[in-house]
């Protein structure tokens, strides 16, 4: 599964599971671009640091994905992007008649329209190159739903139709795009989450973490970045030259109930 030569963009990568990815496509061999939204010198060090381990290029581009312009600009300065992977997220949780209209907005806007916005842009770079691959980091929540977390589900549903479209339109290249849908992943945000969930229910934190965060996921254990990066590489090899158009859920059996 060697990726030397390529470049790889992941947008939401300078923490959890984008860095994750990162790290792993560039152990393949692919040089990265890593991306967020602020444009601090501890991002650019980031970079630095992960290029000089793997022994690849790797520089950081701030792009708000909010905005379509800015998404559309990410790609547009990496210059050349055989591998896709849009990651960025956030969430919020409320019910639907109390749902702040802003926080829709934003949700839908990183989620699924920056994936339109950078897709867009990459796709005639990768059909120059004759060769390409979209991966898009879904969820488990891309094919079942939860309550309160409305703009989430829908993002998430919309981003694995939007990769179908793609996959569609791109058949007869060599060029494919794929979704993986995570379940619960052990990123540092949820790891600090567990005292205080384990605190709110009166549990010790193997509890909290077994019987609260990791309810729906029968396995009773996270899934760790290095499991998602390790997909989105499989995905990128010529293994998966035939794999286009569907999900890969890393979630410890949760969609199969």
């Amino acid at each position: 599964m060697q990726l030397k030569g390529k470049t790889a963009v992941i947008t939401g990568s300078n923490s959890g599971i984008g860095l994750g990815v990162a790290h792993e496509l560039a152990r393949a061999g692919a040089n990265v671009v890593l991306n967020s939204f602020t444009d601090r010198d501890e991002d650019h060090k980031l970079a630095e640091e992960l290029g000089r381990e793997h022994g690849v290029e790797a520089r950081y581009i701030k792009g708000d994905l909010s905005k379509g312009d800015e998404a559309r600009g990410v790609i547009e300065q990496a210059g050349v992007c055989d591998i896709l992977v849009n990651n960025a997220g956030i969430q919020h949780v409320a019910p639907i008649d109390e749902f702040p209209v802003e926080k829709w907005d934003q949700i839908i806007a990183i989620m699924l329209s920056a994936a339109f916005h950078t897709t867009a842009v990459a796709l005639p770079m990768m059909r120059k190159a004759g060769w390409g691959r979209v991966v898009n980091i879904a969820s488990a929540h891309g094919l079942t739903a939860s309550p309160y977390k409305s703009a989430y589900i829908s993002a998430k549903h919309g981003l694995v139709g939007m990769t179908k479209t793609v996959a569609l339109e791109t058949a007869k290249e060599q060029i494919t795009a794929n979704a993986i849908c995570p379940g619960y992943v052990l990123t540092p945000l949820v790891e600090g989450q567990i005292p205080d969930t384990a605190k709110k229910y009166g549990m010790t934190e193997e509890e909290a973490k077994e019987k609260v965060i990791l309810e729906r996921q029968p396995s009773k254990e996270f899934a760790t970045v290095e499991q998602i990066g390790g997909t989105a590489v499989f995905l990128c090899s010529d293994a998966a030259a035939q794999i286009t158009g569907t999900t890969i859920s890393v979630d410890g059996g949760w969609t199969a109930l």
